[in-house]
């Protein structure tokens, strides 16, 4: 975690205040470290204790029997894949529901409480990216725009969510709707490694254009917004680091608007899922954001073009195979 010493000393008048400044940095990466630690042992005893079969609280919670394994499970499940996303805007909800479901978690249980621990983390992740300065939309206005424009997008997208899913899936093969998309992720993430030290021209257009297809497919389909929205984001000329940040905004107002439908359609939320789901990812994010603030913005760049390569591929090859 310690990485390299940032940039501070060498455009500091003063050497040894530079030095002092880089040393407090250093330090307060350390000492956040160590402090995640602790809580995170803590957490999870205290989710293990409150799941126990003879009445613990969160047990109760779940109105049924739970097991303090399982609990563990989906706490070091959702902190494992909320640091990804929240690292790389991507892998949230893709790699975390079928580990839900085959922990013997029905769908009806998974969705609002996946919906509510990415809301609640999407908030964190933003402020968080903020505090590290990943993300300034109070000074930078070309991170605000985007961040309006996504984030609009998405609000709309998860609006018109079942109406799409009306509309569209009568005509339309939801297996030619993965085909395109996959193809699309993986072309985003190719372009990616090949302009690897290129810097794209700002372009609002280009923005306008990925949120609405991020925001078709999410309200079709539900998956896919983090690949689409953040490797777009930086062939539109956006910063790694700040598409990063946007697409954690971007989230947080697609679930917050997505769980409010979804409760107002008569859903509920099953707690002795989403308490542990969103302990695990609200817990991710102060290391997350941490690791974008230390790593280089063109190997920042690079991994989310490789990432997005995968995961297009993935779509893929699930199609063919």
């Amino acid at each position: 975690m310690s990485g390299a010493l940032p940039p501070y000393s060498q455009s500091t008048p003063g050497l040894g205040l530079g030095l002092l400044m880089d040393w407090m940095q250093l330090a307060w990466g350390r000492r956040r470290v160590r402090i995640w630690l602790f809580v995170v042992a803590a957490v999870a005893c205290l989710l293990a204790f409150s799941a126990r079969p003879e009445g613990g609280w969160l047990t109760q919670l779940h109105g049924g029997a739970l097991v303090p394994s399982v609990v563990l499970l989906v706490f070091g499940a959702a902190l494992l894949c909320e640091y990804v996303d929240s690292s790389l805007g991507m892998g949230y909800g893709t790699a975390l529901t079928p580990v839900l479901l085959m922990a013997g978690f029905e769908p009806v249980q998974v969705v609002p409480a996946v919906l509510l621990s990415e809301f609640l983390t999407g908030i964190a992740a933003t402020l968080w990216h903020h505090r590290d300065g990943n993300l300034n939309l109070l000074v930078d206005h070309e991170a605000r725009t985007t961040a309006l424009l996504i984030g609009g997008l998405s609000g709309m997208g998860a609006v018109v969510a079942v109406l799409l899913a009306m509309l569209l899936h009568t005509k339309l093969s939801s297996d030619w709707l993965s085909l395109i998309i996959g193809l699309i992720v993986l072309s985003m993430g190719i372009l990616i490694l090949v302009t690897l030290r290129r810097r794209f021209q700002y372009r609002r257009s280009h923005l306008l254009a990925v949120g609405a297809v991020a925001a078709f497919n999410k309200g079709l389909s539900g998956g896919g917004y983090g690949p689409l929205v953040t490797a777009g984001q930086v062939v539109s000329g956006v910063s790694s680091k700040q598409a990063v940040g946007v697409t954690s905004l971007g989230e947080a107002i697609t679930c917050f608007v997505g769980l409010v439908a979804y409760m107002l359609l008569g859903g509920g939320i099953h707690w002795g899922l989403a308490v542990p789901l969103t302990a695990g990812a609200l817990l991710s994010v102060p290391v997350a954001t941490l690791t974008v603030r230390r790593m280089g913005e063109t190997h920042l760049r690079a991994i989310v073009g490789v990432v997005t390569c995968v995961l297009g591929a993935i779509v893929l090859v699930k199609l063919l195979f």
